[in-house]
């Protein structure tokens, strides 16, 4: 499978202030990432490097195996949707699908009409005139029908419902099925969106903490619960991520390979076992607090 994105000991730097520090991996073709992570973290900021919209302080980065700035055989084939897109004020609906059918090879005009009936958008509005939902559905719309081969959503769905979301999450797997392209969606709505992720990468505090396959990392980590003797005998050496006491009862999150035989053993303890979400996963990884697991690459 060919690599779309290359990065290897990516920094950005702002002063004295280092907003992606040392950040190294690839990106292959036709696959759904998951760029998630806590605000501030970087993430932004490394999109807006692949694409071309900010320089690196050091490192090197290759889309589509060239370098992206002024290289319009490189930025022809990505769409970057972004949660506070501008629009000319004079600009209606109608004229950004216009607008997107110029800029973008693959865009798929029907397809962005049938979206805008989805999301019931009034095509004649002016963009100044929307709601956060409306232009957010916009840009959904834009991203969809662009088909490009590198297509980057970035918190795509503020003031969306949770109807509009689904609709969103449903359209996306619907046309990758068939149109298979690369897909990064970074978002605060982990849950929501984890079933459509083939791949992870965590950000935080500008360093890769975690790069790994969705169906990997969905089975590391459960939540133990038991007597405390029993629990820290049975955990000692593993990876904690979160510990809660009660008493004598304890609840500690391990991140740990869990296959069949290590279930049985924790269980025939008396322990009891509970998955953690890919949501739940993130926060105890970020909040602070916890040994971080080292990126998986």
């Amino acid at each position: 499978m060919s690599t779309v994105i290359e990065l290897n000991q990516l920094t950005k730097s702002y002063g004295d202030v280092t907003a992606v520090n040392n950040v190294s991996f690839s990106i292959e073709a036709e696959k759904i990432y998951g760029l998630l992570g806590r605000n501030g973290a970087g993430k932004t900021t490394i999109m807006h490097m692949i694409t071309a919209q900010i320089f690196a302080t050091n490192g090197e980065l290759k889309v589509f195996g060239e370098d992206p700035y002024e290289n319009n055989r490189v930025l022809s084939q990505i769409c970057f949707v972004k949660e506070s897109q501008k629009y000319p004020d004079v600009y209606r609906i109608h004229d950004v699908l216009l607008t997107s059918a110029a800029i973008f090879p693959n865009w798929d005009h029907e397809y962005a009409l049938s979206l805008a009936e989805d999301f019931r958008l009034p095509l004649k509005r002016r963009m100044k005139k929307l709601s956060r939902g409306m232009l957010s559905s916009v840009g959904i719309i834009v991203g969809l029908a662009s088909r490009a081969p590198l297509t980057i959503f970035d918190e795509p769905y503020l003031g969306l419902d949770a109807v509009s979301r689904s609709l969103f999450y449903d359209r996306l797997i619907e046309d990758y099925s068939r149109y298979p392209r690369t897909i990064i969606l970074s978002t605060h709505l982990i849950d929501e969106v984890s079933h459509l992720l083939e791949h992870v990468m965590v950000i935080d505090n500008g360093s890769l903490i975690i790069n790994e396959e969705a169906e990997k990392l969905r089975g590391q980590a459960f939540t133990l619960a038991g007597h405390k003797d029993i629990i820290d005998s049975f955990t000692a050496g593993k990876e904690i991520i979160h510990r809660e006491s009660f008493g004598n009862l304890i609840s500690t999150t391990v991140v740990d390979q869990w296959d069949s035989s290590k279930r049985k053993q924790a269980e025939a303890l008396g322990l009891e076992l509970t998955p953690v979400s890919l949501q739940q996963l993130i926060i105890y990884l970020t909040n602070g607090k916890t040994q971080r697991m080292e990126a998986r690459v």
